[in-house]
Parts: structure tokens; sequence; C-alpha cells
């Protein structure tokens, strides 16, 4: 019995990265036609107040764009960022602020996606803006 805890608990460290009161699996992102689709998905959540998804490029800091609502463990989460037509940046970094009920927090590992909007879009977007 001890040594079937032990193998599992291996195998859970080498599949997953423990972050603040989460186990994440996997977390990625990619380019999709205007927007950045990123997903994660997590083991075990335990003492978990939120996601926070932050972005930077390679000119500014990290600013947060976005929140997540834990959904429990083995949960898979999406979010899509659909503010990125309005920078003229081709590189996106991302992370996760995973944050617990305390209010400690620790951050995920940084993913970079390259992304490429069109001119047309980018100028449509700035105008759009402007009449918010």
């Amino acid at each position: 019995m001890k040594n079937k805890l032990l193998y599992i608990l291996v195998i859970l460290f080498t599949f997953s990265t423990l972050f603040a009161g989460a186990f994440i699996q996997y977390f990625n992102a990619k380019s999709e036609g205007d927007d950045i689709r990123l997903e994660w998905r997590t083991a075990e959540e335990s003492n978990l107040k939120m996601f926070v998804v932050e972005r930077k490029t390679h000119n500014n800091g990290f600013i947060e764009i976005g929140f997540v609502t834990p959904k429990g463990s083995n949960s898979s989460y999406v979010y899509v960022d659909q503010n990125v037509y309005k920078t003229t940046d081709l590189i996106f970094i991302y992370r996760l602020k995973i944050v617990e009920n305390n209010n400690q927090f620790s951050y995920s590992n940084e993913i970079s996606v390259s992304h490429s909007v069109s001119g047309v879009k980018r100028t449509w977007g700035s105008i759009k803006a402007m009449f918010r």
C-alpha cells in the first residue's frame, strides 16, 4: 500500500507542477484568427480563490487581463484573449497568477505565442476603441 501511494505521488509530480493551491498539468497558448486561446488543466485544486491571467510583451511588463473562477480538481480551463489585435507586438507572453483563499499566490510557467493580425483589423480595433 505504501509503495502504491509513493508511485502515485511520483507520477503526479512528474506530469504536474504544483503552484499555490493547484497542480497544473499543462498550460498552452495558440493563435486563433484574431485572438489568442489559452488552455490549462489542473489535476488537483485546494483552497483556490482564482486564476488571474496575465500578459506581457517584450517591451512591457505583465498586466492582468482576466480572471477565471476555479471549478475544482481535474478541470480544464479556456481563456480567449480578444484584445491582442490592438497592439503592434507579434509575440505575447502569458502566465497564470494562482491565488489561494488566504490571498497567497504563485505564478505558473511563462508561455509565449507568436500572433499576427492584419493591419485592417488592427486599425478597425483602434477606431472602435475611440468610440467606447
